[in-house]
């Protein structure tokens, strides 16, 4: 039997030690350690699919929904997006060390802000393999040691891109110990991470559903960045063009229906909504989805079925969309303000004074102006990856790429200044 607190505490301490041996190491050394992991994932690919196959089997078997399931599957395209996504961050700059701003003051000292790695990363992640690779490939880019906590269900697909790795960071130069995989399923595990194993733990990055979420954020030891749910609405203004609308609404819904971008609720101006709505919902049913709206909502969408209170605070993670008609832009800011979850919200319009008064009323981490609210995405945003998308307020907000894994500290350069 395993002895989960030791192997945690252990993992903690070779985390740490590592840590502190990749602040030394050079950007040319992590990028080495990036292009081998982009080549040993293509190399990989068979043996990750197999293992990806056995993780659908048994997810199956435990009745796990076909939504998260489809967030575990991986295919060969997956595989060469995985690979993408590491070869993109390999391309990006090192932001370790990277000057964000120096100034002179009246005293003369010469002071520099600049970025450095957080340290150690605890990252509990749940049915997405691809994950193992972004986070690992983010943690490298940005010098930061990382201890990966994955789902059981994906344990074996995570292994198996985990053991492409470990070989690349150490033919790099790298410390072995700057990526770990906990390799067991055990709870426990978790709950070790979420001590702060130590101390030796500098950030909790939690990217799964609801309740591992709140889980993270009710016991953490260490500080934490993560979001609870994504709670998304598409807002289609009186200005829309309905062409647009129905174009951005299904994507927005019902590309990928299992992301945290997904929209969850369609708020419609009631000045537009007979213009609007109809062809909008006509597409959304072709498309598999089922409706639920307001009273006004289902006067106009009869096949919508009756939407109650928990509607609007719900993250469907399936084909299923609330609708509500609203007064304008405020009505609609009001909404979210109400029921969001500040993760992304989009307008369509063609009235720019409209989506500048959507924009700066919606406080939340992402804001797209006539354009799919999947557009959530690192990857999109040109972060090669993303180790999740913060709602945060503080440190880092929305998806969090290479850069925002660092921090930053003040290097002052003086001639001998004394303070009065």
């Amino acid at each position: 039997m395993t002895d989960v607190s030791a192997l945690m505490l252990d993992m903690g301490r070779r985390a740490r030690a590592a840590a502190d041996a990749l602040r030394a190491t050079t950007p040319d050394a992590r990028t080495n350690a990036l292009t081998r992991i982009a080549k040993g994932l293509r190399a990989a690919e068979a043996e990750i699919l197999a293992a990806n196959a056995r993780d659908i089997e048994n997810a199956r078997a435990s009745g796990l929904s076909e939504a998260l399931i489809d967030r575990l599957a991986l295919t060969p395209a997956r595989v060469e997006g995985m690979a993408v996504a590491v070869e993109t961050i390999a391309a990006q700059p090192d932001p370790v060390g990277a000057e964000m701003a120096r100034w002179t003051p009246a005293n003369g000292l010469d002071i520099a802000r600049v970025r450095t790695p957080i340290g150690v990363l605890g990252v509990i992640y749940e049915s997405r393999p691809n994950v193992t690779a972004d986070a690992a490939a983010l943690c490298i880019r940005s010098g930061n040691a990382a201890i990966l906590r994955c789902g059981s269900d994906c344990l074996e697909s995570s292994r198996a891109i985990a053991a492409v790795v470990a070989p690349a960071v150490a033919e790099a130069g790298l410390p072995a110990d700057a990526i770990q995989l906990v390799p067991v399923p055990d709870r426990e595990a978790v709950g070790a991470i979420l001590s702060g194993l130590g101390g030796a733990i500098d950030l909790i990055i939690p990217r799964g559903g609801k309740s591992l979420v709140a889980r993270v954020q009710a016991e953490a030891k260490a500080p934490v960045l993560g979001h609870l749910e994504g709670l998304c609405h598409t807002y289609l203004d009186a200005a829309a063009d309905l062409d647009v609308a129905r174009r951005v609404v299904v994507n927005a819904k019902m590309r990928r229906v299992s992301v945290c971008g997904a929209t969850e609720t369609l708020l419609v101006d009631r000045a537009a909504a007979e213009r609007l709505l109809p062809a909008v919902a006509a597409d959304l049913i072709k498309a598999g989805c089922e409706l639920r709206g307001d009273a006004e909502t289902r006067a106009l969408i009869p096949e919508a079925a009756e939407a109650v209170a928990a509607d609007w605070t719900t993250e469907y993670l399936a084909p299923i969309l609330s609708m509500k008609i609203v007064d304008g832009v405020q009505g609609a800011v009001d909404h979210i303000r109400a029921y969001g979850s500040g993760h992304t919200e989009a307008i369509i319009t063609t009235d720019a004074e409209a989506a500048e008064r959507f924009a700066n009323g919606v406080d939340s981490a992402v804001v797209l102006i006539n354009a799919s609210t999947q557009f959530a995405d690192g990857g999109e945003f040109g972060f090669g990856g993303e180790i999740g998308i913060s709602t945060s307020k503080l440190h880092a907000r929305g998806p969090v790429g290479a850069e925002q894994l660092t921090t930053y500290k003040y290097v002052v350069r003086g001639q001998g200044q004394t303070r009065p």
